[in-house]
């Protein structure tokens, strides 16, 4: 494990340069001036970029990294003559594209998880949370590496944590408010009692937030585990502590830190500006791309200025952003379906790997680069095998199983792979990457997950040489991303 180190501060500061999109730029070793954009933070790093992707454990990516905790084997649960016994299979090399989902909700934590067995993997259905014949061998598989060489490639170079764990065992709707604020309690919050209730797993209609028709209500668990379909419109105003149902985004606007969230279109109707071909077909209530857009569940910025100009969309107004040097102390950068990384999307594609270089080398191509800290993470496992068992924090969801985290930065520990590869084993979860940005910019805690998580800064070293960047190759640069129509976003079902 890491050493913490104390902040150094650079001196020097440059003019900014403008970043050339995929192609070569010259490299800077400068900080940016401060402007309106900027805030100021305690160490050398003023730009935290979080890039969340979709539905992969931590074995489906990386089983066979070197020196990490991956597995090629897992066990599964299996019944004969009224009897269970459990049986090892070998995890198949399967392309990155696949024709089928896995289930992924909280029903389906608890089959795959197995009271701590992890041998339930076989048993939910390869399909969206619901009916359907049970997954089998499907789960037990890790993608070819050639079909995510950027990810490998940025793991070689850079640090990859194999010890990242969901906040909740659950899919994308919570994953996406926990990366916003590290929990989804919503009644009796800071003192656990029987009347305690936690949002624990996906609401029963979509779009899941603000913009939902009624009516939806949202899954729920009490401190002794007990769940119930009794939640509130999924809407933060109808939350029963919805002056504590905070945000970074809260602590941040009163801190004067600038933050956006770059999420993809979805609706023409709820994000002006977007092109008609984003809207979604047929009635309002089948548009659920609003799921990967966490704000839109924050009633006083659904319903504020915020929605549009600190909510951005499309995602790739990212790259513009760093252009005109107008790139935020903190963003979070949300995919569109292409992108995700999420299986069976109905292109049969995923440029999920590339739209990652693309974000990280335009970073890293800019005179951003000796300021940042890039974190590149995954909601959920998605269904995927993983042999990890999440350990037990709480009794409202959490942890949930382990998904793939990368750091990207030039204070990023060097480790002793061929190319400065570190893997880091601390275990973190996604109150982790929250409590790392209020350190860093010295902003009071959100009282969630961010106090007991272990920030991510033992992957950091400021006191070292900034680390050069190398560009990370990849199939298509940030031009192909930007030029590309933005189609109807169906977001994640389960």
């Amino acid at each position: 494990m890491a050493t913490r180190n104390k902040p150094v501060i650079l001196a020097a500061m440059l003019a900014l340069a403008a970043c050339g999109g995929g192609g070569a730029s010259s490299l800077t070793s400068s900080i940016p001036p401060p402007d309106q954009h900027h805030g100021s933070g305690s160490t050398p790093i003023q730009h935290v970029i979080m890039i969340v992707q979709e539905n992969r454990s931590f074995d489906d990516l990386f089983a066979t990294f070197p020196g990490a905790n991956g597995a090629t084997r897992g066990q599964e649960k299996l019944k004969k003559a009224g009897k269970y016994y459990r049986k090892w299979v070998t995890l198949k090399a399967t392309p990155l594209v696949i024709g089928y989902d896995l289930a992924h909700c909280r029903p389906s934590f608890l089959l795959d998880y197995d009271g701590g067995k992890m041998d339930g993997f076989n048993i939910p259905a390869a399909t969206s949370c619901g009916p359907g014949p049970e997954a089998g061998t499907k789960p037990y598989q890790y993608v070819t590496k050639s079909d995510i060489a950027p990810y490998w490639d940025i793991a070689q170079q850079w640090v990859l944590a194999d010890a990242m764990f969901q906040t909740q065992g659950s899919g994308s709707f919570t994953a996406h408010q926990d990366l916003i604020r590290g929990g989804t309690c919503i009644q009796a919050c800071v003192h656990l009692s029987n009347s305690t209730e936690t949002i624990v797993d996906n609401p029963t209609f979509w779009p899941w937030g603000c913009d939902a028709p009624g009516p939806v209500v949202t899954h729920t668990v009490n401190v002794h585990g007990v769940e119930k379909e009794n939640g509130p419109y999924p809407c933060s105003n109808k939350f029963p502590n919805y002056s504590g149902y905070q945000t970074l985004g809260t602590r941040l606007d009163s801190a004067g830190i600038s933050w956006k969230y770059y999420t993809p279109c979805f609706s023409v109707t709820l994000q002006p500006g977007c092109s008609p071909s984003s809207d979604c077909s047929g009635s309002k209530p089948n548009c659920n791309g609003s799921l990967l857009d966490a704000f839109d569940v924050i009633w006083p910025v659904r319903n504020s200025s915020e929605w549009g100009t600190k909510v951005s969309w499309p995602e790739t107004n990212i790259f513009n952003d760093i252009s005109n040097s107008a790139l935020p102390a903190v963003s979070w950068v949300i995919p569109d379906d292409a992108d995700s990384d999420h299986p069976n999307q109905p292109c049969g594609c995923d440029d999920g790997p590339s739209w990652v270089a693309s974000v990280v080398n335009a970073v890293g191509q800019s005179s951003y680069w000796n300021s940042s800290v890039i974190v590149v993470v995954w909601d959920d496992w998605g269904g995927f095998y993983d042999n990890a068992v999440p350990p037990k924090q709480d009794k409202e969801g959490g942890l949930g199983f382990r998904v793939p985290m990368l750091v990207i930065s030039p204070y990023a520990i060097a480790g002793s792979s061929s190319q400065g590869g570190y893997i880091s084993h601390t275990q973190y979860e996604f109150g982790s990457l929250l409590k790392y940005i209020e350190e860093n910019w010295n902003l009071p805690t959100l009282g969630t997950t961010d106090q007991r998580a272990t920030s991510i800064d033992d992957t950091l070293n400021y006191t070292q040489t900034p680390r050069q960047f190398k560009m990370i190759p990849s199939q298509h640069s940030p031009k192909f991303f930007m030029s590309r129509p933005h189609v109807v976003q169906h977001g994640d079902p389960d």
